[in-house]
């Protein structure tokens, strides 16, 4: 039975652990965190990538934790209402969508869940070496003993310690978008119910929503810059302040609970691009290796995707008596084209969402089968 070390315990990497074992591989997944990672942004689930989670007998449990979103405000710089929906939200898009926004911690629970009893997990571990031979692929981590794969697979996200160490450094395949993020968690002290409101003043702005049954907020922080993401959290926190402290309305108040927050995170909005998705036995998956940003709304379909190609084609590749270049070859050569068109969201309306004709396109264009 084909080992596989696949590092990083997210929404790519769970989702191909699940569909590897299926594929009678032996997977194990390596993760810095200590458990499944909490906090994070609501994300969607879209057109070709629900299929996927139909195949995984996940459908109703995903319904049953999407988010209820009534609909959404656009507030001017005061906190006027300018505009009001009860048919979309920036985040997910038309509310009558057959599409499933749900909190990412959510997403990723349910997938640790349904794969953790037939996979290895290592929590609070990670990648610090690769070395491959005509054997396999021999692994140093941080704390654990070192050990040899056939396979290694690089779902370790738009920072991918894997991508470093196999590509060379992430320099060469970053590409920033201009725009830096933070998302954070707030008790719900503007007592939204199942409505979002959405601020811009100049470069600046947020988006608030309520979840956990409007009991907290998620609130997403937004503002131009090209510089990259300081990586000290408390001097991002710091500097995220700095540069929001200018707006108005329920700012104060905000910017209070972002210094409490536990679970903040902040990062540089950016897209990796790639010549190749693979080196030897080391391939990439997810953010780490054709990351769209969270400005295209299609990270999570395009992990999903993605790691169901990868196990569909390593798995024909062995019943046929081929190496694992041969399934490589085939999941890039099939997951390129949904790439671009998933990545060019992000960039078609710098500081608004894609068009509905471009999202229902890039969504679907691609088929789970062949």
């Amino acid at each position: 039975m084909k080992t596989v070390l696949i590092s990083g315990g997210g929404i790519a990497g769970n989702a191909l652990a699940f569909w590897l074992h299926r594929q009678g591989f032996a997977p194990t997944v390596v993760e810095l965190a200590p458990a499944p990672r909490s906090g994070g942004q609501a994300v969607d689930i879209r057109g070709v990538a629900l299929g996927v989670i139909e195949r995984m007998g996940l459908t109703g449990r995903v319904r049953a934790v999407r988010t209820r979103m009534r609909g959404m405000s656009v507030l001017d710089p005061d906190g006027n209402e300018v505009h009001r929906s009860t048919e979309e939200t920036f985040s997910s898009g038309r509310l009558d969508s057959d599409d499933v926004e749900l909190l990412r911690e959510d997403l990723v629970a349910i997938l640790h869940e349904h794969t953790a009893g037939d996979v290895e997990f290592i929590h609070g571990d990670t990648v610090t070496a690769l070395r491959e031979d005509e054997h396999g692929v021999h692994v140093t981590f941080a704390n654990g003993q070192p050990r040899t794969f056939d396979l290694v697979v690089g779902a370790d996200g738009l920072h991918s310690r894997v991508r470093k160490l196999a590509f060379g450094p992430e320099e060469q395949f970053l590409h920033h978008l201009g725009t830096h993020l933070a998302i954070f968690s707030a008790d719900n002290f503007l007592g939204l119910e199942d409505w979002q409101v959405w601020l811009r003043d100049g470069d600046a702005g947020y988006g608030i929503y309520p979840v956990r049954g409007n009991s907290e907020l998620r609130v997403v922080f937004g503002y131009e810059n090209q510089d990259p993401v300081v990586r000290d959290t408390e001097r991002t926190r710091q500097l995220v302040a700095e540069r929001m402290a200018a707006l108005r309305w329920e700012t104060p108040r905000m910017l209070a609970a972002l210094h409490d927050a536990p679970d903040f995170y902040a990062d540089a909005m950016a897209q990796i691009h790639l010549d190749h998705w693979s080196a030897g036995r080391t391939v990439l998956l997810g953010d780490a290796g054709y990351c769209a940003s969270p400005l295209s709304g299609q990270g999570t379909s395009l992990a999903l995707v993605g790691a169901y190609l990868l196990a569909d084609e390593l798995g024909r590749a062995r019943a046929a008596g081929e190496g694992h270049r041969a399934a490589y070859e085939r999941y890039e050569e099939r997951m390129r084209p949904f790439v671009a068109l998933n990545q060019a969201l992000a960039t078609e309306n710098p500081g608004g969402p894609a068009a509905e004709e471009s999202v229902e396109r890039a969504k679907n264009a691609i088929e789970l089968d062949r």
